[in-house]
């Protein structure tokens, strides 16, 4: 590193602790309201066997890309059962959600084209529509009003798509599904929909919002994180025969990665066939969520309305955030101070995650905990 370059990175790094904004790599400890393990399944007996049991008769590498060596029968399977899961025709498997953002949106949005995107979407996301070349517009979270005015605004010729999270990762809220399928209808832009935390949590068989909603046919494809609430990593890119096609043969991402480890294929199929059969794991995340959001009310909390498993509560500052969350980390709750870039300046949060592992006992105790760090943080 030369002498200018190692200037810059140390400002950089300076900056960053006079905002408050320097992160810590911290490993888990004490009662889990920060990870996106939903349904606990990332320890689930049955994913754990499956996962030993495969890496014994498959080993731990693929060896290569899916075009190459790196494809097995098992991931194809999964990727089957996946997409019968979500309703489409087809699936594909990716080793991180970020992959699968980045590889939908520099595959199918081209140079002409033009893409509305929520100002609110993931970073995955945002990172996909700037590689793609194609005109990004970006309009206000979950207003489809102010979409469809700046859709007539904008004399477009290419191929127009709207890019939203069905339930979005640092508010908690649902995206208005319904209403983004009618505007597409009406537009012909195409609707492209991240589920990364909603998939195995929502609908009557878990599939996720999109299918809860009733906008199957109006979605052209979807985005499955499957290392949140389906417990192992990864994600599938849900879509008809064509769209899946099309991602394989044209998917820089897909085309010149190594396949993930095959055993990751077998620890999947367990947690598919555990959302299937045990839908009591997400009803029980959704009335811990509930009971919780009335607790953190009751004491006097201000939290966004919303019933998801995900809880947004908003200090503002930067250092009073990181504060609250060591606070409440050294009396035994694993709670994440969230901050800029990952939300917008001013709302410093902390990001509350209810998970099926989590009892009633545990939230009173953290809503009182809470409430006495709050005090003494000031």
């Amino acid at each position: 590193m030369t002498k200018s370059l190692e200037s810059r990175v140390r400002t950089r790094l300076n900056e960053l602790e006079s905002f408050g904004l320097v992160r810590t790599l911290k490993s888990p400890q004490g009662i889990d309201l920060s990870s996106n393990d939903y349904l606990g399944l990332a320890k689930h007996p049955l994913v754990v066997e499956r996962m030993s049991d495969a890496l014994h008769r498959e080993g731990c590498g693929s060896t290569g890309s899916r075009l190459l060596r790196g494809h097995r029968e098992t991931l194809a399977d999964v990727e089957r059962q996946f997409a019968i899961f979500k309703g489409t025709k087809r699936s594909l498997y990716f080793s991180s959600g970020y992959l699968a953002n980045i590889a939908v949106l520099t595959t199918f949005p081209e140079e002409g084209d033009i893409v509305y995107s929520d100002e609110r979407n993931h970073a995955s996301l945002i990172d996909g529509i700037r590689l793609s070349r194609a005109k990004c517009v970006i309009f206000p979270h979950n207003d489809v009003d102010t979409l469809a005015k700046l859709a007539d605004e904008e004399n477009r010729k290419g191929q127009a798509f709207v890019v939203v999270e069905s339930l979005f990762s640092m508010d908690g809220d649902i995206a208005p599904l319904s209403n983004y399928a009618d505007f597409c209808r009406k537009s012909g832009a195409v609707l492209v929909v991240d589920e990364a935390h909603a998939v195995g949590l929502y609908g009557k068989d878990g599939s996720g919002l999109i299918k809860a909603t009733g906008v199957n046919d109006d979605v052209m494809f979807s985005i499955n994180t499957a290392g949140k609430a389906l417990g192992v990593a990864g994600a599938f890119v849900a879509g008809s025969e064509l769209t899946i096609e099309y991602l394989i043969q044209c998917a820089r991402p897909f085309i010149f990665s190594t396949a993930p480890p095959p055993a990751i294929a077998a620890a999947l199929k367990a947690s598919l066939t555990i959302v299937a059969n045990e839908p009591n794991r997400r009803e029980r995340v959704q009335t811990l969520s509930k009971y919780l959001r009335n607790k953190l009310v009751a004491a006097g909390f201000d939290i966004p309305l919303g019933n998801s498993q995900i809880i947004s509560l908003v200090v503002g500052e930067n250092h009073v955030a990181t504060m609250l969350a060591r606070e409440l980390q050294k009396k035994g709750f694993d709670v994440r101070a969230i901050r800029p870039p990952s939300v917008p300046e001013g709302t410093a949060r902390l990001r509350i995650s209810v998970n099926a592992n989590l009892s009633k006992v545990d939230l009173d105790r953290f809503v009182l905990t809470l409430k006495q760090c709050s005090m003494e943080v000031g």
